[in-house]
């Protein structure tokens, strides 16, 4: 297979693995965006015998296209986008909108974790993981909110990335690693992938538990 392209999600986390290889054996915390950032986040956590955690943003879809992500929002309903972009749009859709975004990161949050508290990962390494970024809207809500938890330095490491987008995060964090740099980049993450299916919320959970299974 082109090493631009991935198997799926397992491949391209150990392939990721494979770039991020100066963290190993550092006190880290991996965390993953769900749903499917927590796969590929999952095979960095495994290999690096790291937590696996998570850091839930939600996008906000224009609501004539909601795959167009018009902006994203922390779980404290911290907004990321384009100020003028936003402020075109009709304000109590928007108000509307966070909230819903706002409420279904909480459900997430019982769901995926149980009662469970996240890692500490203050004076550690924070290793931020999508299964891809797009516009870089949620990825940069993810640095918001992890920042605020105080890690040592903040990572942000990604199969694929447009290359305008993955300056605009490099300028955000310690380091950005990427498993490949395509020039051209396909508008959807999923082109790069062969197999893309939808990730379940047990799918998260299953990954979560594992990972704290193996490390107690």
């Amino acid at each position: 297979m082109d090493d631009t392209y991935f198997l799926d999600r397992n491949d391209a986390g150990r392939k990721l693995a494979a770039k991020l290889k100066t963290y190993y054996s550092k006190p880290a915390v991996i965390y993953g965006l769900p749903r499917g950032g927590v796969v590929v986040a999952s095979e960095v956590a495994q290999l690096f015998h790291c937590p696996l955690d998570i850091v839930i943003t939600r996008k906000i879809g224009h609501p004539l296209n909601p795959e167009y992500a018009v902006g994203a929002i922390t779980e404290d309903g911290f907004l990321v986008g384009d100020k003028a972009t936003l402020a075109s749009l009709d304000q109590t859709w928007l108000v509307e909108e966070i909230e819903k975004q706002r409420e279904e990161a909480k459900r997430r949050r019982v769901v995926y974790l149980n009662g469970h508290e996240s890692v500490d990962v203050k004076n550690k390494i924070a290793i931020i993981i999508d299964d891809g970024i797009a516009t870089g809207l949620t990825m940069l809500a993810a640095i918001h909110e992890i920042k605020k938890r105080n890690p040592k330095k903040v990572v942000v490491a990604v199969p694929v990335a447009p290359p305008d987008v993955a300056t605009q995060i490099n300028n955000k964090v310690d380091d950005l690693v990427v498993a490949t740099n395509p020039e051209f980049f396909l508008g959807a993450i999923g082109g790069y992938y062969e197999n893309f299916p939808q990730v379940t919320d047990d799918e998260v959970v299953e990954l979560l538990s594992k990972n704290a299974q193996e490390l107690s």
